[in-house]
């Protein structure tokens, strides 16, 4: 969970695990290059992409297996492994738009690297694949898409084409961007230093032209003041109250879960705080975003 400020220097990618991507992985040393793999995340994308001959695998569970083999090499060969859903659908519809062969690996090659993607990257640091680590690479893909839409609405200066959309959004070309992001940071920093230590799921959403912006968090705030939460999800929040703050656009936020520490004798408190803007300052107000009625948060103060 922590952040990985790590610039790749030269990308290789593999679409799966095939004995020929296995071979190379093994006998080229590659300690200043990062590889780039796709994976597919359940049963159904498997099924889909037999035709393509992503992999020597009989079946998805094997399949996870080889990967987690060529996963664990890689991170041997190269100076380090990033990884991104191989989504049978958006592979397709690339391979139609370029006039492309899907069972081509250049084909592959072309999709994985495709620098509009590359907000769908999360560095792999030996997790376990059937653990947290896929749902995390769905939810990237679907971030992506939203940072996308959100690169677009600020014209470009979010992403600004650069390598990696928000961890560069501090040097943003727009002035009025990178203060609005610096904004939405301190806005969520506020948010979690009010509500203290506990274990909480964070969620909020902006109205903004071509549809709702939205992103969520699960975050572990510790006795000592420590906070916990994936890295792409912080980017996520931080890039959608960014676009509320910059377009003036009106949204909502909840944070909700179990306020307490284990130091105070196990004692925890269900709670649940919501915040809503028109398009300026965030202040508290009861409401409710999907299945989670809050109650009126604590004052966040001034921002801008």
């Amino acid at each position: 969970m922590s952040r990985n400020s790590h610039t790749p220097r030269t990308f290789r990618c593999t679409a799966g695990t095939p004995g020929r991507d296995r071979s190379q992985a093994q006998s080229r040393r590659r300690g200043e290059q990062t590889l780039v793999t796709g994976i597919l995340t359940s049963h159904a994308d498997f099924e889909r992409a037999r035709p393509w001959h992503l992999t020597d695998a009989t079946d998805y569970d094997s399949y996870l297996l080889d990967t987690a083999v060529l996963l664990a090499e890689a991170q041997r060969d190269f100076g380090g492994v990033q990884a991104r859903m191989f989504h049978p659908e958006d592979f397709a519809d690339f391979c139609l738009l370029h006039h492309l062969d899907p069972a081509d690996p250049a084909a592959r090659d072309r999709y994985l690297l495709n620098p509009s993607l590359r907000t769908q990257l999360l560095p792999y640091q030996g997790e376990e694949l059937s653990g947290d680590f896929i749902p995390r690479l769905v939810r990237a893909r679907e971030s992506g898409l939203t940072l996308r839409h959100i690169d677009l609405l600020l014209d470009g200066n979010l992403c600004g084409g650069r390598r990696s959309a928000v961890a560069d959004a501090r040097e943003a070309l727009d002035p009025r961007v990178r203060s609005a992001f610096q904004q939405g940071g301190e806005l969520f920093r506020r948010m979690l230093v009010g509500a203290g230590c506990g274990v909480y799921q964070f969620r909020c959403a902006v109205e903004a032209p071509g549809g709702r912006l939205a992103a969520d968090a699960r975050i572990l705030h510790w006795e000592d003041g420590v906070v916990r939460l994936n890295d792409e999800d912080l980017d996520l929040v931080c890039a959608v109250f960014c676009t509320g703050l910059a377009l003036e656009l009106p949204g909502v936020a909840v944070l909700c879960g179990s306020q307490g520490a284990a130091g105070g004798c196990g004692e925890y408190r269900q709670v649940a705080w919501a915040w809503q803007s028109t398009g300026f300052d965030w202040t508290p107000s009861s409401l409710s975003l999907g299945e989670i009625a809050a109650e009126p948060g604590f004052s966040l103060g001034p921002i801008r």
